[in-house]
């Protein structure tokens, strides 16, 4: 799982980089309150990179804890996404800037969550005690 968080980072930060600069490339500016420089896409990958782990560090608790991590992680970061959408939302942005960072933030999820949950299917403790049980008897 920690390989396949690893990787899915890397690839959450490429895509939401990549991203945001085919939206500058497009003329979006990335100018989320007026008289403020625009985001930077080290900035745009800095951030998915940090949120990206913190969705690892989700992944491994649940993956310790409960018995069934890859439903409870897709409940709890749809749920996230989500609230992650209201800053860009009730930011003074124009509609361009604002529609970019949704669908960088919905990227990013897209990148991760699937990945992640296809990493815990089948694991957890109810996973790890039915293992035990059968490597037993």
């Amino acid at each position: 799982m920690w390989v396949t968080g690893l990787v899915a980072t890397v690839a959450a930060m490429a895509a939401t980089t990549l991203g945001a600069a085919v939206a500058r490339a497009c003329g979006v500016d990335l100018v989320v309150a007026a008289g403020e420089e625009p985001i930077p896409l080290s900035g745009v990958a800095v951030v998915t990179g940090v949120f990206s782990a913190v969705g690892v560090l989700l992944a491994a608790a649940l993956r310790r804890w409960s018995a069934r991590p890859a439903e409870q992680l897709v409940r709890i970061t749809v749920a996230l996404t989500a609230l992650s959408l209201v800053p860009p939302l009730l930011a003074p942005a124009d509609v361009p800037t604002t529609a970019t960072l949704v669908a960088l933030h919905l990227l990013a999820a897209a990148v991760v969550v699937p990945a992640l949950a296809r990493s815990l299917r089948g694991r957890g403790v109810a996973g790890c005690a039915r293992s035990t049980r059968l490597a037993e008897g």
